[in-house]
Order: C-alpha cells, then structure tokens, then sequence
C-alpha cells in the first residue's frame, strides 16, 4: 500500500471519529487521532483536523457535547446522513438506504443496525477500514450534499467545519465556494475524474464492531 493510499485511509478514520457524538469513548480516542494526523504529509487534511482538534482541547466536554447537539441536532441544514440531502424525508430514501446497506454487505462490511447507514462518520469508517476505493466513490457519488453540508457548518462557525473541509480535499475537483455553486453541482454532478489512486479494495471487516 502506498503511503498516499495510507495517509487517505487515516484522514477518513480520523474524521469519522471527529464527526461521532463526542461522548467518554470518542474523547479517549483523540489523543490517538491526534497522533496520526500529525504525521501526515503537510497539508489541508492535516491542517484542518489539527484546527478542530485544537479547537477540541480548547473547549470542555460538556461544552463540546452541547455544541455537538446544537449544531447537528438542531440544525437541519447540518444533517449528517447523506441520503437526507439527496431524497429528504422521502420513500425514495427507504430504498436508498437499502441499497446502501447491501452495498457495505457485498463489500464485507459488518452493517451496524443502531446507525443508518449513510451517517457520514459510518461512511467514512467504511472507505477507512473496508473498501477505499468504493469509499471514496460513494462520497464522490455524495459530493453535492457533503459540500453543502460543508458550507452550513461554515456558516455555522463551527470547528466541525474543518473535519468536513478535510474529506472534501481527499475528493477531486474544487470544492465549491458557495452555496450557489454547491446547488449547481447537483444538478450537474461531480467531476467525473478519477480520484487518481491506485488502490486494491480493503476486504478486512470493522476490528470495533460489536
């Protein structure tokens, strides 16, 4: 494996544990994130996850668990559950959701029933730990509602933002500047360009499922 296939793969599973509700079992883990994101290559990744674990050790726990709730519960807009951006609360996301869970179960991945499936910190474990390549391809097949995603938590001013900042740096093509931008491009889609690594499919299971 590459070391740039390496560095992805750490990016992904250092902001899936960023986005997770910031409860005793997250906030123990990020020493660990801490760590590994220092050795990434300089960087936006890098950048932005280390100015949101900064911004982490800046604030007290119940500090950041309100946050956490004010930001992805209260706000519609920063939804965390991909298929909401493209189906809303529609029928057509059942299915979606459907689909999605099939996918993981082709790729060897073990579904975890307490979480829908296209919770971003989920998807983001799955491209980390399970398949890269289908990883990086569903949230390419996501990019409008990640980007607009990004944009709200911008707006927001929240650290979260630059957890989100740093996956869409993984994806190709510029991340748009505005919300305008953001809706245009899910009209016309994604670049369709190849994220550009060459990657063998991950077929290891989650090492934390229970």
């Amino acid at each position: 494996m590459t070391r740039r296939v390496e560095e992805t793969a750490v990016v992904l599973q250092a902001a899936s544990v960023c986005l997770c509700y910031p409860d005793e079992r997250v906030l123990e883990t990020l020493p660990l994130v801490r760590r590994a994101v220092t050795e990434l290559t300089a960087g936006t990744p890098r950048d932005q996850l280390s100015a949101f674990l900064d911004a982490v050790d800046a604030t007290s726990p119940s500090e950041l668990a309100e946050h956490y709730v004010a930001i992805f519960d209260r706000r519609r807009r920063c939804c965390l559950y991909l298929t909401w951006w493209t189906h809303g609360e529609t029928r057509r996301r059942g299915g979606a959701l459907a689909a999605l869970k099939q996918r993981y179960r082709c790729a060897g991945a073990e579904v975890d029933h307490t979480e829908l499936p296209d919770f971003l910190p989920a998807v983001l474990e799955y491209a980390a730990t399970v398949n890269l390549t289908d990883g990086l391809a569903l949230l390419q097949e996501h990019r409008a509602g990640l980007e607009l995603l990004r944009l709200a938590l911008r707006d927001a001013r929240t650290p979260y933002a630059a957890v989100v900042e740093a996956v869409c740096a993984l994806l190709p093509g510029p991340s748009p500047s505005d919300i305008a931008a953001a809706k245009a491009l899910a009209r016309t889609g994604p670049p369709d360009e190849q994220v550009g690594l060459e990657l063998a499919p991950f077929t290891a299971r989650r090492e934390n499922q229970t």
